[in-house]
C-alpha cells in the first residue's frame, strides 16, 4: 500500500489540570522570566482534569487523516493502558498503525500539563519509550509514500540522517517540524536540510539555528534560505507566520479565535495543517503556498479553542467555515 503521507515523531498520553491555584512569579531565573509556584509539602485541589493523547506523529497524523490523506504513523509506545490507548485512537481516525513500535521495557511517554485561564501552559514532560524510537524496527521496505512528515525523533544516534538517506533514495518529499534535539543536530550537520522540501520552526528555534537574534527576521530568512532549498517557515505564535521559498517572503496574521482555552499543539496543527495542501496539490507555486497559510492557520486557531491538542483538529469539511475564508496574507518580493 502506498500512502500520501507517513508521520515519524513522538507519542505520548497527556493529563491536563486545569484550575489549579498556583501562585504567578517573576525572576530572571525562569526562562520568559515569569514562573507559577506551588506550595511545597501541601495537597493541591484539582478541580478539572482532561486525558488526551498527544505527540507529534499521533497529532500531525491526526491532521492528515481529517484532511482524507491517507496516512500511516511511525512512534513508539510502551506495551501498557496508555500506549494501547495511543493505537486503538489513531485507528478509530483510519490512520494506518501497523509501523508503532512496542517498547516492553520503558513506559509510554506521558505528559502533566498545567493550564492558565488564559490558555497559556506549563508542561512537566516524561518522554518515557518516545526516546527510544529506533531505525532498527523501521521496516523500510514496507515503506511506501509520497510525503514524510518528520517531527521530534528519539535520541538514537544518526535516526535523522538516516531518515533523510532512505527518503532521498526513493524520491520521498519531506518535511519537518524539528524539536531541539534536531535543530541541534541540523546544527551541526547543516547541509542535510537542504534534503526538505518543506521546514518548519517558531521564531525561537530559528533565531537559536542559525544564531541571530529572533528580532531580525529578514536576516533570519536569508540565511535559512541559504540552507533550504524548499519552503521555509517561520511561526510566531500569536504574531501569526512568515514563508518564505528563497524569491519572496510572506506574512500573515492570525485568525480571530472565539476564545483561547489550551495553546497545546498549536505548532503541530499549523504544521500539519501548512504541509497537507502540498500533499494534496502534488505541486509548489505561490497559490499553494498562500493556500496552505490559510489551512495551517485555520487549523491552529481551530486547536487553541479546546483543550488537548486534538479535539480541535479541523476536518476537511470544516476549512469551509466562513470564519476561515480570507486571510490576510502580506507578499514581500
Amino acid at each position: 500500500m502506498e500512502f500520501d503521507v507517513i508521520t515519524i515523531g513522538s507519542a505520548t498520553r497527556d493529563g491536563f489540570f486545569e484550575g489549579v491555584d498556583f501562585l504567578s512569579v517573576e525572576g530572571k531565573c525562569f526562562i520568559a522570566n515569569k514562573g507559577i509556584c506551588l506550595p511545597l509539602g501541601a495537597k493541591m485541589r484539582v478541580p478539572k482534569v482532561h486525558f488526551f493523547t498527544g505527540g507529534s506523529a499521533t497529532n500531525t497524523a491526526v491532521s492528515f487523516a481529517r484532511q482524507k490523506l491517507k496516512s500511516a504513523v511511525i512512534c513508539r509506545v510502551g506495551n501498557d493502558i496508555s500506549g494501547k490507548t495511543i493505537i486503538e485512537e489513531q485507528k478509530e481516525e483510519g490512520i494506518d498503525t501497523q509501523f508503532i513500535q512496542k517498547d516492553y521495557i520503558m513506559p509510554t511517554a506521558y505528559s502533566v500539563i498545567f493550564l492558565t485561564s488564559s490558555g497559556e501552559r506549563t508542561i512537566l514532560s516524561y518522554k518515557g519509550c518516545a526516546e527510544n524510537l529506533t531505525i532498527q524496527e523501521i521496516p523500510w521496505k514496507k515503506i511506501k509514500t509520497r510525503w514524510l512528515c518528520i517531527g521530534s525523533l528519539g535520541k538514537e544516534k544518526n535516526i535523522l540522517k538516516e531518515i533523510i538517506q532512505f527518503a532521498v533514495s526513493k524520491n520521498i518529499k519531506l518535511a519537518i517540524n524539528p524539536g531541539l534535539h534536531e535543530i541541534n543536530w541540523f546544527k551541526k550537520h547543516p547541509k542535510w536540510i537542504d534534503k526538505f522540501e518543506i521546514f518548519i520552526c517558531n521564531q525561537e528555534e530559528a533565531a537559536y539555528f542559525t544564531d541571530i537574534p529572533y528580532t531580525k527576521e529578514k536576516k533570519i530568512f536569508k540565511k535559512l534560505d541559504d540552507f533550504v532549498k524548499g519552503i521555509v517557515v517561520m511561526t510566531k505564535g500569536k504574531n501569526g507566520v512568515s514563508v518564505s521559498n528563497g524569491k519572496t517572503l510572506w506574512k500573515a496574521g492570525v485568525f480571530k479565535k472565539k476564545k483561547i482555552i489550551d495553546t497545546t499543539g498549536a505548532g503541530d496543527a499549523f504544521a500539519s495543517g501548512f504541509i497537507s495542501v502540498f500533499v494534496r496539490q502534488n505541486k509548489i507555486n505561490e497559490k499553494v503556498i498562500e493556500e496552505a497559510i490559510r489551512i495551517g492557520s485555520a487549523n491552529a486557531c481551530s486547536v487553541v479553542e479546546y483543550i488537548g491538542t486534538k479535539p480541535g483538529i479541523l476536518y476537511k469539511k470544516d476549512i469551509k467555515q466562513p470564519r476561515f475564508k480570507k486571510l490576510k496574507i502580506q507578499k514581500y518580493e
